[in-house]
């Protein structure tokens, strides 16, 4: 067996299972339990992992980390979210509002029109599909004029050319 895990005593035991006992979500609690087994019974990480339903190395890492930083890491967000964006949604919806009185007015928006704007407002370049995904996430989408009338008659056309007075 390894050495035992044992959690510093930034919290009582007590303090810890009343923070279990208010704590919102399955991640939260597990993450207590980790933290109460290493404070209340030492033992290997591997008997901890098996406990409370974890890999080994997630327990060597919070209780690594509680051991260095304290009891302000059980505060921490949970996973997912948009933690790598350049901008917040709000933020994001500025930038694009400033695109829609041209719409109105029949100029059309385009990606590298949104492109350089954007890139100017975070200060350095993007990727192109950086602006794509900004546009697929506020429901904007791509809109071109047709090439060519549905009621385009060809035959018509020649004719009209054929029978047109020259310049």
């Amino acid at each position: 067996m390894g050495a035992y895990t044992k959690a510093k005593a930034h919290l009582s035991s007590e303090e810890v299972m009343e923070k279990i006992k208010n704590v919102r979500g399955f991640r939260g609690i597990q993450k207590l339990l980790v933290i109460w087994n290493a404070t209340v019974d030492p033992r290997p990480a591997s008997e901890i992992a098996l406990h409370t339903g974890l890999a080994e190395q997630t327990v060597h890492n919070l209780i690594s980390e509680y051991n260095r930083k304290g009891p302000q890491i059980l505060d921490k967000p949970g996973r997912g979210g948009r933690r790598k964006a350049y901008l917040t949604l709000e933020e994001e919806k500025e930038l694009l509002a400033q695109f829609e009185p041209d719409g109105l007015t029949g100029r059309i928006a385009t990606a590298m029109d949104v492109k350089k704007v954007f890139e100017r407002r975070i200060g350095h370049e993007v990727s192109r599909s950086t602006v794509y995904r900004l546009l697929a996430r506020h429901g904007w989408r791509k809109i071109v004029p047709r090439p060519a009338h549905i009621e385009k008659d060809s035959e018509k056309q020649e004719a009209f050319k054929k029978n047109s007075p020259k310049k």
